[in-house]
């Protein structure tokens, strides 16, 4: 069974769509929990990618093909999960802000937190502050994350947090992009910052954690 997971790991990391899905299948078929195989084939695996991504030691086209093998994935556990009721760590409300759209950054946090379990909303791309606050309404996420990537939009982030906080004032915010820093994301008010998706991660399990 542990070489299953193995080779269930390795070709997640390396992008697999069609194998990877057979792999899950097989595993399911064997009897192994869902959430096991998330936990242990593909959380892990994931985890450790980013690390090396944090390192220098792997780039953002390894993280595209990982992303891409956790989309097969899931594509294949979601329905084994909500079979067995089981819940979703937390919802992510996620998207670019108006004005941009630049998608493979948020695409990428969005495949890293599915793999932490989360349950993953996507407004998509250029996004206004107005339709976060829609979506916020119908959601009820735990998290908003906004992505930019140009220094001309980046100040939407702002507008986004204070609409949405004009009536959620509880509504907590993580945000990322090329442009930032820690010190813009105070400014702006959001709860955390993250440079990468695997940091993402981390600081969403520590904003929400007890």
């Amino acid at each position: 069974m542990s070489e299953l997971m193995t080779r269930l790991g390795a070709s997640l990391i390396a992008g697999q769509s069609d194998t990877i899905k057979v792999l899950t299948e097989d595993a399911l078929e064997a009897g192994v929990a869902p959430q096991e195989i998330l936990e242990s084939a593909m959380r892990r695996p994931m985890e450790e990618l980013g690390e090396r991504f944090s390192r220098g030691e792997a780039f953002l086209p390894e993280l595209l093909l990982a992303a891409h093998g956790m989309k097969a994935a899931m594509e294949v556990l979601k329905p084994a999960l909500a079979q067995r009721g089981v819940e979703p760590q937390g919802t992510l409300l996620i998207g670019t802000v108006a004005g941009d759209i630049h998608d493979l950054g948020k695409n990428v946090v969005g495949m890293m937190f599915e793999g932490a379990a989360f349950r993953v909303v996507d407004l998509g791309v250029s996004v206004s502050a107005a339709r976060f606050l829609d979506a916020y309404h119908e959601v009820k996420p735990d998290l908003v994350g906004l992505s930019s990537l140009l220094t001309t939009t980046m100040h939407e982030m702002g507008a986004v947090i204070q609409a949405v906080r004009g009536a959620y004032p509880d509504a907590r915010f993580i945000v990322g992009g090329a442009p930032l820093s820690q010190p813009f994301a105070d400014e702006i008010g959001a709860d955390g910052y993250a440079p990468d998706a695997h940091t993402a991660v981390k600081v969403a399990a520590r904003l929400l954690g007890p």
